[in-house]
């Protein structure tokens, strides 16, 4: 548990912290699985600033830390995806974070495998850990979103299947380059703000879209 000084610092530092929210499963056997690129972009991130997040905290593995001068919270809820709400509310409420100030990473199948996306808001799409988010967030879906592209599964593929397969070694390589053009962004979002990084970010993630369309599978 994080203690209390830990929290009055954050929360009183000259900018409030940003909360990244890794969507994922735990566990060996969900490790480098699609549906836990959530989780892949804060252990890239966590990584490349030198944050652990060895702490257990509101059921998350949970990190803290400064990029330069910006204070950042990262968080992997251990409670499995669907359940994924249970430990982003919990977190947002303890830090008395605006919803402004937490950003999900999540998988999604209608971006092409390595195509990321910034968005300020949304709804779930039919994403069971965003659905968890937004209900203890009391239904609100203002918060800011991460979109790891993973493409769709191929022919008649269960798309449950295709989520918790993992990925072969060409398509491993195209994520493992998008985790850090996603951590150069998230980097830029703590110092420029949300909107200045995604007006410059998706465009260049759309240009990438374009170019990985003509790509095999």
């Amino acid at each position: 548990m994080i203690c209390w000084f830990s929290r009055r610092c954050f929360c009183t530092a000259a900018q409030r912290p940003w909360l990244f929210v890794g969507l994922g499963n735990p566990g060996e056997k969900y490790k480098g699985t699609r549906h836990n690129v959530g989780f892949d972009m804060i252990d890239a991130f966590a990584e490349a600033q030198g944050i652990e997040t060895n702490t257990v905290h509101c059921k998350a593995l949970f990190g803290q830390g400064f990029v330069d001068d910006a204070p950042v919270l990262l968080a992997k809820p251990q409670t499995y995806m669907n359940l994924s709400g249970e430990s982003a509310g919990p977190l947002a409420a303890y830090y008395k974070l605006p919803l402004n100030r937490v950003i999900v990473f999540h998988d999604d199948m209608t971006l092409p495998r390595g195509v990321l996306r910034l968005q300020d808001r949304g709804g779930h799409g039919s994403h069971n850990g965003l659905k968890s988010v937004i209900y203890h967030f009391r239904g609100n879906r203002e918060f800011a979103r991460l979109r790891i592209g993973i493409g769709r599964p191929p022919g008649q593929m269960d798309p449950k299947a295709f989520l918790l397969q993992k990925f072969n070694a060409t398509s491993r390589e195209q994520i493992d380059t998008a985790l850090q053009e996603g951590v150069d962004a998230l980097k830029l979002l703590l110092s420029k703000g949300l909107t200045e990084t995604a007006r410059s970010f998706n465009p260049q993630q759309k240009y990438k879209h374009i170019r990985l369309q003509t790509m095999p599978p």
